[in-house]
C-alpha cells in the first residue's frame, strides 16, 4: 500500500523507508508528440468502468507497487496474477534500482522495504508488457513526457498508467510521511483508470482502500498528490 520516498531519485513503495538508492529510469520508447484536445469539453479519458473489474485489495502493507502491476496485467492481457504470484515474482526478481531482489517480503511484526516505482516496467516486462518509468526530472531525456495532458493522452490511447502518490492526500488524512522540509512524500503506487473533466475527478484503481475500486479524486487533489513523487508515471508502449 505505502511507499516512501527516501530522496528525489529514490522513489519506493511500502511503509517502510527503503535506503535512498540511485533511481534508474527505464528511458526506453519515442516521444510522444500528438497534439492535445481541448481541455475542458466533458471529455472522460480511460476506461475506468472496465478496469474496475482488475482492482483487488493488497493484503500486505507494502506491496501496493505489485498490486498495482498485477492489475495492469489483468487490464492488458486479460490474465491477472494473483497477489502471491506477483510477490513471489518480485522477490526472485533483481532489483534495477538497488542490490537485491525487488521486493523483501516482511517478516512478522516487522514493516518491509517496499518496492522503487522505478522497478514497475522490469516486473511487467516479465508478461510481455513494454513500459517506461518517468517523471518530471526526467521526461525531456527519456522522451516521455509527464503532467496531466501527457497522462490523458495516455489514457485516450489505451495506455496503462501507474502512478506515485501521497496515500494521505489522496484519502484526506493527516499527512505523516513528509520530506525534512515539511513537505509530503510520495508514499503509494495507484493505476490511473480515467480523467473526467466534466466531473473533474480522476478515477483510480487503488489497492490500499477497501472503497478503492474505481475510487474518485478531485483532479485538483490528486495533482496535489502526485506532485510529491515529482509526477512519477509507468506507462506502458
Amino acid at each position: 500500500m505505502i511507499v516512501t520516498r527516501t530522496a528525489t531519485a529514490a522513489r519506493t513503495g511500502g511503509v517502510a523507508t527503503l535506503a535512498a538508492a540511485a533511481a534508474l529510469v527505464l528511458a526506453v520508447g519515442t516521444a510522444r508528440a500528438t497534439p492535445d484536445p481541448p481541455r475542458g469539453e466533458g471529455t472522460l479519458y480511460g476506461n475506468p468502468a472496465a478496469a474496475a473489474a482488475f482492482w483487488r485489495y493488497q493484503g500486505y502493507d507494502d506491496d501496493c507497487v505489485e498490486m498495482a502491476v498485477s492489475d495492469v496485467v489483468g487490464e492488458l492481457t486479460g490474465r491477472q496474477p494473483s497477489e502471491q504470484a506477483i510477490v513471489k515474482l518480485a522477490q526472485s526478481t533483481p532489483s534495477t534500482v538497488h542490490p537485491g531482489p525487488i521486493y523483501t517480503k516482511p517478516k512478522k511484526r516487522k514493516p518491509g522495504s517496499g518496492t522503487s516505482f522505478d522497478d514497475e516496467p522490469a516486473l511487467l516486462a516479465h508478461y510481455g508488457i513494454h513500459a517506461v518509468s518517468t517523471d518530471q526530472a526526467s521526461a525531456a531525456k527519456a522522451g516521455v513526457p509527464t503532467g496531466l495532458s501527457a497522462l490523458e493522452q495516455d489514457l485516450a490511447k489505451g495506455r496503462k498508467v501507474i502512478v506515485g502518490v501521497n496515500s494521505e492526500l489522496i484519502w484526506r488524512e493527516p499527512v505523516e510521511d513528509k520530506a525534512p522540509d515539511g513537505r509530503p512524500e510520495a508514499n503509494h503506487a495507484v493505476v490511473v483508470t480515467g480523467i473526467d473533466t466534466t466531473a473533474g475527478v480522476v478515477h483510480l484503481n487503488d489497492s490500499g482502500s477497501e472503497q478503492g475500486r474505481d475510487e474518485q479524486v478531485p483532479i485538483d487533489v490528486f495533482a496535489q498528490s502526485w506532485a510529491t513523487s515529482d509526477d512519477q508515471m509507468t506507462v506502458t508502449g
